[in-house]
C-alpha cells in the first residue's frame, strides 16, 4: 500500500527566504557597485535607444491597446509612451536587449542581468507619479541603482553553479525571479508577500531555449527578457493583493521545479549575495556580440589592421583557427546558413568574418543588406574552431573569468601570421579603466540618435554626477528622455 502524501502545508524552503532576505533587508555598502550601477543605467538605456532605429523591435513597442495612455503611468524612453508598468516593462525590456548589446554575466548560466531594468525603472516611474499625484514623495534614482544591483546579484550568483541551459530552459528565468523580488519589495509588499511573488515567479511557465538555437534561431530572443521582466512586475503586483504563495515550489517531490524541470537537482550556491555580480558584470562596449565571441572580434579588427598592411585580403586567406573556451564552440560555433540577425549574431564565424572584411561590427552588419555579400560566407567556411583546456578553466575560474579567443590566419601563399590573443575583453571588469571612457562615448553616440543637442547634454550632464543622478527624483529623471 502506498503511503499518504502529506498534505501539511511547509514552511517556505531556503532558497525563497534568502532571495526574500536578500531584496527587503540587504543593505549595498559598495561605493563600486553603485559606481558600476551607474555606468551600467546609461549603458543600458543607450541600448535602448539604439534598438529604437530598427522597425523589427519598434513595430512591439506601445500600449497592448493601440492609443491608449495611463495617467501616472510609467514613460517610455525614447518615445512618447506612458504605460502602464507591465506594459512598460515589455517595452523598456524588449528595447535594452533588442540588440544583444547591454551587459553580460558569463557562468554555469549566462544571461544579461541589465534585462531587469525594464521592470525595476518602469515600477519606479510609475510610483513615483502615482506617488506625487497622491502628496507622497517620489522615488530617487539611487533607490533604482539598489534594484539594479540586488536584481543583478540573485540573477548572477543563482547562475554561478545552475546551468539552466543544460536542461533547455532559456536564462531569462533568472529575469523573472530577480525581477519579481526586488520589484515586489519597492512595490510595498510585505516579507511574507515578497516570498511568495518569488515562489510565483518558479512556478510559471518557464522559456525554452529553443529560440536561441539551431534550427529555430528567432527574434524571440531579442524580446524574451522583455517579456520576462515584464511578467515579473505582474507577479508582484499580483502578490501585492495578498495571493497565496506556494512554499515548496522549487522542493515539491514529483510536482516541484527541481522534479520537473532541473532533472531533480537542488540549486547549489558558490557564495552568498552581495553586490559581487553588479562590481564584475561584463560590459559590450565596442561589439553589438554574443559575448562569448567579444575577445575573437577584438582579434579580428587587430588582423584586418595587419593584413591592410601587408595589402592581403580575405580573397587571400586559406584558414582561419580559432582556439577557444567550450562555451563558445557550444553556442555559437555555427555551419550552413543563417537566416535572420538574430541567428548571424550568435555564429562566431559570422561575427569574425566581418571585421575581417569590413573593419568593424555594428548592428547593422546583421541585417540582409550585408549579410548577402558573398564573402562573408566564404570566409566563414574557412574558420575551424578547437577548445583550448585552459581558456575553459580560466573562464569558470571565479577570480578570473576571462572570455578568451585567439586567432591565427593562414594564406594560400603559405605564410600565416603570428597568432592573436585577446583573454579579457573591453568590458571586463580588469580593463575597467580603458572601457568606461569608451562606454561613455557609446552612450553619447546613442543619445545623438533620439535626442537635439541641448537635451543630450542635459542627460550627460546629470548621468555622469554620481551624486546629483542619485538624489533626482525617478520621474524627472525619465522625463529627461521623453522625445
Amino acid at each position: 500500500m502506498s503511503a499518504h502524501i502529506s498534505n501539511v502545508r511547509p514552511k517556505p524552503e531556503a532558497v525563497l527566504v534568502k532571495i526574500a532576505d536578500y531584496a527587503t533587508k540587504y543593505k549595498i555598502n559598495s561605493a563600486s557597485a553603485y559606481e558600476t550601477a551607474r555606468y551600467c543605467l546609461i549603458d543600458t538605456l543607450g541600448c535602448g535607444l539604439e534598438a529604437l532605429e530598427y522597425p523589427a523591435c519598434t513595430k512591439l513597442l506601445g500600449p497592448v491597446v493601440p492609443g491608449t495612455v495611463v495617467p501616472n503611468g510609467a514613460k517610455v524612453p525614447g518615445t512618447q509612451f506612458q504605460l502602464d508598468p507591465i506594459q512598460a516593462a515589455f517595452n523598456i525590456g524588449t528595447m535594452i536587449r533588442w540588440l544583444d548589446f547591454n551587459d553580460t554575466w558569463l557562468a554555469a548560466e549566462w544571461g544579461h542581468p541589465s534585462d531587469n531594468l525594464g521592470g525595476i525603472l518602469a515600477a519606479a516611474d510609475w510610483l513615483s507619479r502615482t506617488g506625487i499625484a497622491n502628496g507622497k514623495q517620489p522615488l530617487l534614482m539611487k533607490d533604482v541603482l539598489t534594484a539594479m544591483i540586488k536584481a543583478h546579484e540573485i540573477q548572477g550568483v543563482l547562475a554561478l553553479e545552475n546551468s539552466f541551459n543544460r536542461v533547455g530552459l532559456d536564462h531569462v528565468v533568472l529575469v523573472k525571479v530577480a525581477s519579481t523580488a526586488v520589484v515586489a519589495h519597492m512595490i510595498g509588499c510585505t516579507y511574507d508577500e515578497v516570498v511568495n511573488a518569488v515562489s510565483q515567479a518558479w512556478v510559471d511557465g518557464q522559456s525554452l531555449r529553443t529560440y536561441r538555437h539551431a534550427p529555430n534561431t528567432g527574434s524571440r530572443k531579442s524580446w524574451a527578457a522583455g517579456d520576462a521582466t515584464s511578467r515579473a512586475v505582474r507577479l508582484a503586483l499580483i502578490s501585492r493583493t495578498g495571493e497565496m504563495g506556494y512554499p515548496s515550489v522549487l522542493s515539491a517531490k514529483g510536482w516541484g521545479f527541481y522534479d520537473v524541470l532541473f532533472k531533480g537537482k537542488a540549486f547549489e550556491f558558490q557564495r552568498p549575495f552581495g553586490s559581487y555580480v553588479m562590481e564584475n558584470v561584463l560590459f559590450k562596449i565596442s561589439f553589438p556580440a554574443e559575448f562569448h565571441s567579444q575577445t575573437a572580434v577584438e582579434c579580428a579588427m587587430q588582423i584586418h589592421g595587419q593584413m591592410q598592411k601587408l595589402k592581403k585580403t580575405a580573397a587571400d586567406i586559406k584558414k582561419i583557427s580559432i582556439r577557444t573556451h567550450e562555451a563558445c564552440i557550444r553556442i555559437i560555433d555555427k555551419k550552413g546558413p543563417l537566416n535572420n540577425p538574430a541567428d548571424r549574431d550568435h555564429c562566431i564565424q559570422y561575427m569574425v568574418a566581418v571585421p575581417l572584411l569590413f573593419g568593424r561590427l555594428t548592428a547593422n552588419d546583421y541585417e540582409d543588406a550585408i549579410a548577402k555579400d558573398p564573402r562573408i560566407d566564404a570566409l566563414r567556411d574557412k574558420i575551424v574552431c578547437h577548445e583550448d583546456p585552459r581558456f575553459t578553466k580560466d573562464y569558470h575560474d571565479p577570480k578570473k573569468r576571462s572570455i578568451a579567443n585567439a586567432l591565427t590566419v593562414e594564406f594560400k601563399d603559405g605564410s600565416k601570421l603570428a597568432e592573436v590573443v585577446c583573454e579579457y575583453p573591453i568590458g571586463h571588469q580588469r580593463r575597467r579603466k580603458e572601457g568606461m571612457p569608451v562606454l561613455v562615448e557609446k552612450f553619447k553616440t546613442n543619445l545623438a540618435r533620439r535626442f537635439p543637442p541641448k537635451q543630450q547634454q542635459a542627460i550627460l550632464d546629470l548621468c555622469l554626477n554620481a551624486k546629483k543622478l542619485a538624489a533626482t527624483p525617478v520621474n524627472t529623471f525619465v522625463d529627461l528622455f521623453v522625445i
